[in-house]
């Protein structure tokens, strides 16, 4: 019996661990390097979804524009994303997280780059953050490109290369980073109750914003609008806008799935998977709303409003994924597709040149969201809900606006007529997305 007391005793030792993970997994939770790797691991996926909606902006956009802009769009849609990484990195992710850090505490976080940890955690301390830095980062970066995206849409057809950039320069390193932080990194809005689970208002609205500034300062494409008409402009490939919309409808599992920002429990990936569906449900609907819609209206069905249809829908379910029902969601994005049909002509009634439709779909749609959130989450009310979002959009249009402005005034942002009429591809880039159809 005795030569038994040690192996037992051993075996006693090794049991321990696994009665602990037993009791933890009743309980629906995981140790705690566990958590560690498994939310980082959601960060890194997510982040290359939503990585990949930057190819399914590109897409939607180049075949909304006309031919002779093509190249120019997928031209700013690279660069655009290359910028906001690089900007992110320098200034962005620290003024948008900074921790104890504030510059004024609330409302500007900290001016520094953004350090990852040491290879191997080496020489760290033993306890560990819920997360990678350097997943947590990639995650955010990909938020922040998306708000950029979305204002090169409006914009195509007259707007120069390189003033553009400038700008998405000063929206990715400063304006982003510091509305996201009010709410994100517990700045003021964040204090007061604000709600935006994924970013409707943060990312979608801001984008709308900025853009709806630069569409007025801009000024509409030739032609666009004569004798109190609009005249259509009609995108060069929808085959690629709907490869486009595909992309970016797979992105945004992504985009709102990863904003749980934990998959350490059961419950966390309870909550992921009912996040996945619900967003699936919203877009659905918005492209039903549009279908249907435009075929009361127009007694036809519109491809390009089924398509922001979609988006609409996505944007609407963004500021609160989670709470909703499968039928909730169902209504929250059906509303947000309606909202693009009745919203794109009366842009063109205003006289607002916004080429892919993405103010209706990322603004108009992006407050409907952020509003609703109090309907299926008791912990928000609409009026913090106004509040959060009028702030943001202050902000953002006034900023952007007097960049807009300033960029005018020093260096012009919009092309000479001529080059407008001929194409901005061989204006700005002396290169054509389709050579072999132009005339010789």
């Amino acid at each position: 019996m005795k030569k038994l007391t040690l192996p037992l005793a051993a075996a006693a030792l090794v049991a321990m661990p696994a009665l602990a993970t037993a009791q933890e997994a009743e309980a629906g939770l995981t140790a705690p390097h566990t958590q560690y790797i498994l939310t980082s691991l959601l960060f890194l996926v997510g982040g290359f979804l939503v990585f990949w909606m930057a190819a399914g902006f590109a897409m939607l956009e180049a075949g909304l524009v006309r031919s002779k802009n093509v190249t120019m769009q997928l031209t700013k849609n690279i660069a655009l994303f290359s910028l906001a990484a690089i900007m992110y990195w320098l200034v962005g992710f620290n003024l948008m997280y900074p921790g104890d850090a504030w510059t004024i505490p609330g409302f500007l976080g900290a001016f520094s780059p953004t350090s990852l940890e040491p290879v191997g955690l080496e020489g760290t301390a033993t306890a560990l953050d819920y997360a990678s830095v350097g997943s947590d980062f990639f995650f955010q970066l990909m938020f922040c490109a998306t708000t950029a995206s979305i204002v090169s849409g409006t914009l195509a057809e007259r707007v120069k290369l390189w003033p553009f950039l400038i700008f998405v320069v000063v929206l990715t390193g400063i304006i982003y980073p510091i509305e996201a932080s009010w709410q994100w990194g517990g700045g003021w809005l964040s204090e007061m109750g604000f709600s935006d689970f994924a970013g409707s208002t943060l990312v979608h609205a801001a984008g709308g914003f900025a853009a709806l500034a630069g569409a007025i300062v801009l000024g509409p494409r030739i032609g666009k609008y004569k004798d109190g008409k609009t005249i259509p402009m009609p995108g060069s490939n929808l085959a690629l806008a709907t490869l486009g919309t595909f992309i970016l409808w797979l992105g945004w599992f992504g985009f709102n799935g990863g904003s749980q920002l934990a998959m350490g429990t059961i419950g966390d990936m309870a909550d992921i998977s009912r996040i996945f569906a619900n967003t699936n449900m919203a877009a659905a609907a918005g492209a039903v709303a549009a279908l249907v819609l435009t075929q009361v209206m127009y007694k036809k069905p519109d491809l390009t409003m089924i398509l922001n249809g979609a988006l609409a829908g996505l944007v609407s379910i963004t500021a609160e994924p989670l709470a909703p029902s499968l039928f909730q969601s169902l209504i929250i994005g059906s509303v947000g597709g309606g909202i693009v049909v009745f919203a794109v002509p009366f842009l063109d009634k205003l006289k607002i040149d916004d080429v892919v439709g993405a103010i209706p779909v990322h603004l108009i749609a992006g407050f409907w969201g952020t509003i609703i959130v109090a309907w299926t989450n008791s912990d928000a009310n609409v009026v913090t809900q106004f509040i959060g979002f009028a702030a943001i959009g202050i902000f953002v249009f006034v900023v952007s606006l007097i960049g807009f402005l300033v960029l005018r005034s020093f260096i012009g942002i919009r092309v000479d007529e001529e080059d407008e009429v001929h194409g901005l591809d061989m204006a700005e880039l002396g290169m054509e997305a389709y050579p072999e159809f132009q005339a010789s």
